[in-house]
């Protein structure tokens, strides 16, 4: 396993404890319990061969994409929403979406390893365009924004032409223009918080609704200082302070510090992911397994830090509230056993790449000079 990465999730998983503490303490056990058998998969799913998790990733799509179709009929909202994104089967309760970003990156990920790259790419658009749309529909803007974005990324790490990705994000553009009125009348949620984020950027709505939780967030980062005030000192509740907003509650109670701890963690993340990545980048002949597993650490990656990025801008005030969490820091089973499976993408696609630059390079013909030394 990659020591960097082992320890961008210990330290990740030790932020979100102390947010956790933090803003809802009663939380801590099952966060707690949720965080160690996180990691225990982490450690069970990197052991799993890339040729094995290539060969499981139409299946595993597929079911997401039941799970989603559920989630439109059967689902349920989270408290106060008025939207579909949680199945309830009694003994677990969960979001399919979570699981559909692993299902895009592992069928993406199997798909430029069977298909190649410049070829047969409307496949490749119909795997991303259908995860999206399901999600789309639950409705889950923020989340389906960020499973397209994922797509695109992973085209881009499997060696896809720039001019095809701008076509593909052209025609997306143009084909969903005529639905987008129609689909903000019937989630008028959408509308307000653009609307509410306009206003607190303008400074006014401060101190109700989405205006209220940014204010609120920032009073608590700017009370925690540099070195913070810890997880026991006075304060006041942060709305979302263990979900949404959790960076507030680690930089209340860590200071600048945790801040900084934690966006050294999201880059050991890059790191690791752009190692696993890097023989694609550098364009060399790679066996089907490797340029599988290369580009599912590129979106195991971006699974990670792109969420993490949405969920700090939303903090920092430059988006408006998405409803993304933090990955590995905020509260929920869900999350934290999907980012867990991204890290163990990440682990295994490093594996595969090690073993390839230790001498195990894929069959070759041999070179004139070869072919004659041997015939001596």
């Amino acid at each position: 396993m990659s020591v960097n990465l082992l320890i961008a999730q210990v330290l990740l998983a030790v932020l979100g404890l102390i947010g956790i503490a933090t803003a809802e303490p009663d939380l801590v056990p099952r966060h707690f319990a949720f965080t160690v058998a996180a990691i225990a998969l982490t450690f069970l799913a990197s052991r799993l061969p890339v040729k094995f998790l290539l060969k499981l990733a139409p299946y595993f799509w597929s079911a997401t994409l039941l799970l989603l179709v559920a989630t439109l009929f059967l689902g349920e909202g989270g408290n106060d929403s008025p939207v579909k994104r949680w199945l309830d089967l009694g003994f677990i309760r969960f979001q399919p979406s979570e699981l559909a970003k692993l299902g895009l990156i592992l069928m993406l990920g199997s798909f430029f390893a069977r298909k190649g790259v410049q070829r047969k790419l409307l496949g490749a658009i119909f795997i991303i365009g259908s995860t999206t749309l399901l999600v789309l529909l639950e409705p889950d803007l923020g989340t389906s924004v960020l499973i397209f974005s994922l797509g695109l990324v992973m085209m881009f790490a499997a060696g896809v032409r720039f001019t095809s990705i701008s076509a593909v994000v052209i025609f997306v553009v143009l084909a969903g223009m005529p639905f987008v009125s129609g689909y903000l009348e019937r989630n008028p949620y959408i509308v307000e918080r653009f609307t509410g984020h306009v206003r607190t950027v303008q400074g006014e709505d401060t101190r109700q609704n989405e205006g209220y939780q940014l204010f609120a967030a920032r009073r608590a980062m700017t009370e925690g200082g540099l070195w913070g005030l810890g997880v026991d000192a006075p304060k006041y509740r942060v709305p979302a302070g263990h979900t949404d907003m959790i960076v507030a509650s680690i930089a209340f109670a860590t200071g600048l510090i945790g801040v900084v701890i934690l966006l050294l963690a999201y880059w050991l993340v890059v790191h690791s992911g752009l190692s696993a990545a890097e023989l694609v980048v550098a364009g060399r002949q790679l066996t089907p397994e490797l340029h599988g597993a290369s580009v599912m650490a590129s979106g195991a990656m971006y699974m990670i830090v792109g969420q993490a990025f949405i969920n700090l801008g939303v903090a920092a005030g430059i988006f408006p509230v998405t409803g993304i969490p933090l990955p590995m820091v905020s509260w929920g089973g869900t999350g934290q056993f999907a980012t867990a499976l991204a890290f163990a993408l990440i682990h295994a696609a490093l594996r595969e790449v090690r073993r390839e630059k230790g001498g195990r390079k894929p069959a070759t013909q041999p070179t004139l000079e070869e072919a004659a030394s041997g015939a001596n």
